[in-house]
């Protein structure tokens, strides 16, 4: 065995290895950094209230457009309850081949399913914000027969500022909403 030669073997590829003693406390110490730059690295007062400007500007920005979509997407819910009724009352008449009447009260606000003679099969009530327009005031009675046809309809729902316009095919008894 020859003598301290392990201490004379240099590594090609530099840093691989950390050093004992000096060189190696200096590595440490690089990692840390000097102390002029560990006091650099905070942000500065107007940096800070840059940002939280530009944060406030976005916030205002988006906040309307977020309300605006909530107020549609209630408007949309209303419109498909209103649709659904429609449909499950057609569905009704045609599973059990008796003739369904959805009659729409505007004045105590809520839609009346009646089947066969005068028998009230289900009422449901529709919100205060949902405005209903028939062309023609037999337009708010709706019947649907046992064959899948119907009475036809054409009724304009407006919540808000959102207008659908509702639409019972007198052939298909289909009932479909679009809105304007």
């Amino acid at each position: 065995m020859l003598p301290r030669s392990k201490w004379r073997i240099r590594f090609v590829v530099r840093g691989r290895r950390w050093g004992a003693g000096w060189r190696g406390r200096k590595r440490r110490c690089r990692l840390m950094g000097n102390r002029s730059e560990i006091g650099a690295r905070g942000f500065t007062l107007i940096e800070l209230i840059v940002t939280l400007l530009v944060v406030a500007v976005a916030i205002g920005l988006v906040a309307p457009a977020i309300g605006r979509s909530t107020e549609g997407v209630r408007a949309r819910a209303e419109v498909a309850g209103f649709s659904a009724t429609l449909r499950h009352a057609r569905e009704q008449a045609i599973t059990t081949r008796q003739q369904h009447t959805v009659v729409v009260n505007l004045i105590d606000r809520h839609l009346t399913v009646v089947t066969g003679e005068d028998e009230v099969r289900w009422t449901r009530a529709f919100p205060a914000r949902l405005t209903i327009q028939a062309a023609t005031p037999s337009a708010l009675t709706i019947r649907f027969h046992p064959q899948g046809t119907s009475s036809g309809s054409d009724l304009r729902l407006t919540s808000g500022a959102v207008t659908y316009h509702l639409t019972v095919d007198a052939v298909t008894g289909r009932v479909r909403n679009q809105r304007e």
